[in-house]
């Protein structure tokens, strides 16, 4: 990759939408948390732990993604967490993130709903006042457990309602399609909520297919293996559904074996609003200028390719109107006075 594609790269404005915030909680956070908490933590050491940073498959991941969350407690630890995330994607030039949260992670282990997600949403606050950066929350409901408990962490969200916008669908995907829950996506669409799914990661195409025509889902979560059905490729181009596609995460999980093998410009040439993004940074070995910068130089992307991912982001969002037009502006006018 030549220097003036990479300084575009890191400089160009974009959007983040595939994030999960307890995926951004690095070793040494973990640690700190650990020692404010008096949590006792199974690994002697911050290498250590980094050393299991090694997974063959998503529950591999997850087995320790939840053993690191174990040390946020208090609504301090959410908002300490969510600060580190938002400098490291303001100095990569991210203008609005939109966090996933999974309170069941924290409930479950008696912390309070109103810890959670008042300390990220807080974070999210000073963001805004400090850098512009605009950004929004979303419920995740874990997959591995009832439709029941999505249920009860739904009630337990409600009376704060007005600081998410969303909810999502995330974990063990494998065995748990999206029509198991069904009825609590239903309400969520009769609340107001934007509602989303991770599907076709390492599930089939058919739980793509069963996101959009049973949860009513408006983006999909990685979505990679829609390629291995034509007409639903077909259909996610004509309906514009946006992907929200996670190359080093892919490669982690063995999605993909090496970046040059990765469908993400297989994607683009069929016309789908493909997004890039981080999907849990501290563990997936890179925040968003890393996926960007990992992925050009294993696949024959070129500076277009950069503009449209650029774009994809913002048309992506869950943005009004005149914030979606200022982001897409800004984007216009750095390609544009940038040296091709």
């Amino acid at each position: 990759m030549n220097d003036a594609l990479r300084h575009t790269l890191q400089q160009m404005p974009k959007a983040e939408l595939h994030i999960h915030i307890e995926g951004s909680l690095e070793p040494e956070l973990i640690f700190a948390l650990a020692r404010r908490n008096n949590v006792a933590l199974a690994f002697e050491s911050v290498d250590a732990l980094r050393a299991a940073y090694a997974f063959t498959d998503l529950q591999s991941f997850l087995d320790i993604y939840y053993a690191g969350a174990s040390v946020l407690l208090t609504e301090q630890d959410f908002y300490d967490m969510t600060r580190a995330y938002l400098l490291r994607a303001q100095q990569d030039q991210v203008r609005h993130t939109e966090l996933f949260f999974d309170p069941q992670t924290h409930t479950a282990r008696g912390v309070p709903m109103e810890f959670v997600i008042n300390g990220i949403w807080r974070a999210l606050q000073d963001a805004q006042q400090e850098w512009g950066m605009t950004g929004a929350l979303i419920l995740c409901f874990l997959r591995h457990l009832s439709e029941d408990d999505a249920f009860d962490t739904l009630e337990l969200a409600l009376p704060l309602r007005d600081k998410f916008i969303g909810v999502g669908l995330d974990s063990s995907e494998l065995g748990h399609p999206p029509e198991k829950f069904a009825r609590v996506f239903a309400k969520c669409r009769q609340l107001g909520l934007h509602l989303v799914a991770h599907a076709g990661e390492e599930g089939p195409p058919a739980y793509i297919t069963s996101a959009l025509d049973v949860l009513k889902v408006e983006r999909i979560d990685h979505g990679v293996r829609c390629l291995e059905d034509a007409a639903l490729t077909a259909r996610l181009a004509h309906e514009r559904i946006p992907l929200t596609v996670c190359p080093l995460s892919n490669l982690k999980l063995r999605v993909v074996d090496q970046l040059a093998n990765h469908n993400l410009l297989q994607l683009l040439d069929a016309g789908l609003v493909v997004t890039v993004n981080s999907d849990d940074p501290a563990y997936f070995g890179g925040y968003m200028n890393d996926n960007f910068i990992a992925t050009f130089e294993a696949l024959p992307l070129t500076r277009e390719h950069a503009r449209v991912l650029a774009r994809n982001s913002f048309d992506a969002a869950f943005l009004d109107g005149a914030t979606r037009h200022k982001y897409l502006a800004e984007v216009d006018t750095f390609f544009d006075g940038q040296p091709a």
